[in-house]
């Protein structure tokens, strides 16, 4: 009953940590991110939700990336704060094992591995194919994202139009046209309605029932015609296809058997099983930091000035797995030998964590034979 309330004081506190930490660091990106669409906003002129969606889209996969190092923070605060106040001083002197006293982090490492498995499997490629979709649709359907109603849009130097009113069939009306891109002739054309198109060489406007005005001014001449139907072009350049689809926007079988499709290239093909297996691997790294956090404050002896040599041990640990992780991802792209190291790169720490966490003697034993063989050698 001791142990439940205590893993749960435990459990508790760093909940509160990594929540505050994650959400701190997710804001920054967040920012950081939205920097890339604000081009968008000038250019496209599209609305704050649209543009909020967008960058949200990106969360899952930020989300990924920080909650394991914001786990790994939340924890290395709290243990720490826990032996600066000597409580864990106090539970060890009770009886009280390193292991059990590290059950809430397992418990947490797992748990954030299992959310990390479902948001890189289902979350992350939903979001992606989203994302490349939306963000498509904003850089070419321009009828409804770059016009708005009521208001004179410059589409480029010297070519403004202006819309009375959008319909639901994608129809626009009221329309005006005013094209100064030509030096010699300026022209403005008014329509009852159009429609905006894409094709091959940009976005083109289709009028109906309109008239066009045209000023020379080298010939000094004025010209009016009316027309039932004109096209107009934008001079914008756009595509009718969507990007193609990267590795994240597939679900974990296209991934794990791509070495069997035949429509992928040879490079493709290790690329995306690389993916497949990145989504094994990955969130295990969220159980690797959390335990190597609590492991290294818990097998140390207390020591009143601090425990600033084992935070920068365990910092440096992560920041060596996370490295190696990049590196080993990159060369398994080229050679599935490297594969393996990917795997090793991750089990191993979890693996050494418990067999320290079970056994805290191993470590001491380990430093004085580490000692006893170097007196030894500086004797002989």
């Amino acid at each position: 009953m001791i142990m439940k309330k205590l893993n749960i004081y435990i459990f508790k506190q760093i909940v509160i940590g990594f929540l505050l930490i994650c959400f701190s660091l997710m804001s920054i990106i967040w920012l950081s991110q939205s920097l890339r669409f604000l081009d968008l906003i000038v250019s496209k002129g599209i609305s704050a939700g649209i543009f909020i969606k967008l960058t949200s889209l990106l969360m899952p996969r930020i989300f990924v990336l920080l909650a394991p190092i914001a786990l790994f923070a939340g924890i290395l605060f709290v243990y720490n704060r826990m032996l600066a106040d000597q409580e864990l001083v106090v539970m060890k002197s009770a009886g009280i094992s390193p292991w059990q006293l590290a059950k809430a982090v397992v418990f947490l490492g797992i748990l954030l591995a299992l959310i990390n498995v479902y948001v890189m499997n289902i979350g992350i490629p939903k979001a992606e194919t989203r994302f490349k979709d939306l963000e498509w649709r904003v850089k070419n359907n321009i009828s409804q994202l770059m016009f708005r109603e009521g208001e004179f849009t410059e589409i480029q130097k010297g070519l403004t139009v202006f819309i009375s009113k959008h319909d639901d069939d994608g129809t626009v009306k009221g329309i005006l046209i005013n094209d100064e891109r030509n030096p010699d002739i300026k022209s403005a054309t008014s329509a009852e309605k159009g429609l905006i198109v894409q094709t091959d060489q940009g976005p083109r406007i289709i009028l109906i029932n309109g008239s066009r005005q045209e000023i020379h001014s080298r010939k000094g001449t004025f010209s009016a015609v009316s027309f039932a139907q004109y096209s107009v072009d934008f001079g914008l350049k756009g595509s009718r296809k969507r990007g193609k689809d990267n590795a994240r926007t597939h679900s974990f079988e296209e991934l794990i058997f791509a070495l069997t499709n035949n429509n992928l290239s040879p490079e493709e093909r290790l690329k995306w099983f690389v993916e497949g297996n990145r989504r094994l691997t990955s969130p295990l790294l969220a159980l690797a930091y959390s335990l190597i956090a609590c492991t290294g404050l818990l097998i140390s002896n207390f020591n009143r000035r601090g425990q600033t040599k084992t935070i920068l041990a365990s910092i440096t640990a992560i920041i060596i797995i996370q490295a190696l992780d990049l590196i080993f991802g990159n060369q398994a792209a080229k050679h599935l030998f490297w594969l393996t190291l990917m795997y090793a790169n991750v089990i191993l720490p979890i693996a050494a964590c418990i067999i320290l966490l079970l056994k805290p003697d191993l470590l001491s034993m380990m430093r004085s034979r580490l000692n006893n063989a170097i007196l030894g050698f500086s004797n002989d």
